[in-house]
């Protein structure tokens, strides 16, 4: 009696959470789909993100790309530098709505991109449904845990009452040739079993990045210390009192490229400081949705507290943690991951439509039963 209760009970959350974040869920699946290939899309229709090295060509210091963009926009402040190795522009982040893009062998500015783009359009609408930060955020989070909900009183449904031939065809196979009631059912059963790990992986890397006391909590539950306090990186001035020179930054790119980064060496970022107490934040080791952030001192360009350590010596939380965003986006394993996230996302987006089908089919059903009783 208790174990068909609790059956009862998971299909009618099931249901109910379904309706519920229905909506939600497909447009963050849909927009999702989208993202995972945001960078190969823009290779091929952003021309301005490419500047083929010429004959004997080396990639110029930040100082004289620096200059050309000050040059270029007098007045503005420069932010930070993004070089995205060799045969591509070179970022600049200034103090308005643009991003410009620089020819790193020669210096030239080759355009001035504004940066609310389509990307950051469906970046918007995945991350907050285009709503203020204040609301948007906390419907798709909460819609991100009752689809985590989602996922769990599914597979109890989903599973095989018996094991045998005709409950394994039933559980893992879609009969494409029985009627579209059936069809629409197995599309929802069958490829939602399917999806489901890589959907267990939305979900909890999406709450990780949603809040911040389910972060803390998989941090702790993989053997992070949640009571270990940040320390902020800041440069000694107690002898240098001004701003370090461009020249301290060409000697950090050079620093970066040579002993910092480990890997995509010539794929680096670098701040800019604006006060002599600033550290300068650097950037490598971009690589499959991952980074390592470090700090240097303006003025001696030494490793500041706060600084990562490199991936592979990190601790598994550390790693868990800083590896979150791939795991997110699929980028982990490079174009065969992305290619299954994205079957994945087209598949939760499917699963609301489906279930909403199955549901409403189910309610046409009572209703026709109900009006034959009546009448007879």
């Amino acid at each position: 009696m208790l174990k068909k209760r609790l059956k009862q009970l998971n299909a009618w959350l099931h249901l109910w959470l379904g309706l519920i974040s229905g909506i939600v869920v497909v447009i963050l699946s849909i927009t999702g789909c989208i993202l995972v290939f945001e960078h190969e899309i823009k290779s091929l229709n952003a021309p301005w993100l490419k500047a083929e090295k010429p004959a004997g060509g080396i990639l110029l210091p930040p100082s004289k790309l620096h200059k050309s963009v000050s040059q270029a926009l007098p007045g503005k402040e420069i932010h930070s530098i993004w070089y995205h190795g060799e045969n591509k522009t070179v970022q600049f982040s200034v103090d308005s709505d643009s991003l410009i893009y620089v020819n790193p062998y020669t210096a030239e500015v080759v355009a001035m991109v504004h940066h609310e783009d389509f990307f950051e359009f469906i970046d918007e609408g995945h991350r907050r449904l285009w709503l203020p930060d204040a609301i948007g955020k906390q419907v798709v989070g909460w819609s991100t845990f009752i689809f985590f909900l989602l996922l769990i009183t599914g597979i109890v449904l989903w599973w095989p009452k018996k094991w045998n031939k005709a409950g394994r065809n039933q559980s893992f196979k879609i009969k494409w040739k029985a009627r579209f009631k059936r069809v629409n059912y197995d599309l929802h059963n069958v490829l939602g079993f399917y999806s489901l790990i890589v959907a267990l992986i939305f979900a909890i890397t999406g709450l990780i990045m949603s809040f911040s006391w389910f972060n803390k909590g998989v941090y702790w539950l993989s053997g992070g210390n949640v009571n270990q306090k940040f320390e902020q990186s800041v440069s000694d001035t107690t002898v240098h009192k001004q701003v370090a020179s461009i020249q301290a930054i060409d000697k950090i790119w050079k620093k970066a490229t040579s002993e910092l980064a480990e890997y995509n060496r010539d794929e680096v970022i670098i701040s800019f400081p604006e006060q002599a107490s600033d550290a300068i934040y650097v950037c490598v080791d971009m690589i499959n949705g991952s980074w390592r952030d470090i700090y240097l001192d303006q003025h001696t360009l030494q490793p500041l507290p706060g600084s990562q350590t490199k991936l592979k010596d990190a601790a598994i939380s550390t790693w868990l943690r800083r590896s979150n965003y791939g795991l997110h986006v699929g980028a982990f394993a490079g174009l065969t991951t992305k290619i299954i996230y994205f079957l994945a996302s087209l598949i939760a987006a499917s699963l609301p439509i489906t279930g909403f089908y199955i549901w409403w089919g189910k309610q046409r059903k009572v209703k026709s039963k109900s009006k034959t009783f009546s009448i007879q």
